[in-house]
């Protein structure tokens, strides 16, 4: 499921509890709870974590850890579209740096924000593994690999 296509889902209550059936109540569910909530809800909602954690009798503070571990998760809303730029060494040679301050420039945000309008949120990675494609990053699902600053302008265009 891509960021842009998450359910509306107004009944945190019946999302928790479906996630909860559907994976146990055991200590290696919490991930992939964690993952179907987030993925239903778009991100973790403190009302969520609450029920989870009463549910499964596990600490708050537990799930926040693993929350803040996973990249894929997230306690804050997240945009539209999520934008995963590498940062690793082998994309920085090969330009990503200056990709990189292009993207911000175009989005008006910093790795870590979300734009105001909530189209978007730029993340860094360390590597998704395409090295020899470098520059890349992930637009939800989608890899995008050889970026140059205009085909960056291309690729987001496609979101519009």
């Amino acid at each position: 499921m891509t960021s842009g296509s998450k359910e509306n889902v107004q009944d945190v209550s019946s999302v928790v509890q479906s996630a909860i059936e559907r994976h146990g109540k055991t200590d290696e569910a919490i991930v992939p709870i964690l993952s179907e909530v987030n993925d239903k809800l778009g991100y973790l909602r403190a009302e969520a974590m609450t029920e989870i954690s009463q549910t499964l009798r596990v600490p708050e503070s537990q799930l926040l850890a693993t929350a803040s571990f996973y990249r894929m998760l997230s306690i804050t809303p997240r945009g539209e579209h999520v934008i995963q730029f590498c940062e690793s060494a082998p994309c920085h040679v090969m330009g990503g740096g200056r990709i990189l301050q292009a993207l911000q420039k175009k989005l008006g945000i910093q790795i870590g924000e979300t734009s105001s309008d909530g189209k978007w949120t730029l993340l860094a990675i360390s590597c998704p593994g395409a090295c020899g494609v470098g520059p890349v990053m992930m637009v939800d699902d989608e890899m995008y690999g050889n970026l140059t600053v205009e085909r960056v302008s291309e690729i987001l265009a496609r979101y519009e």
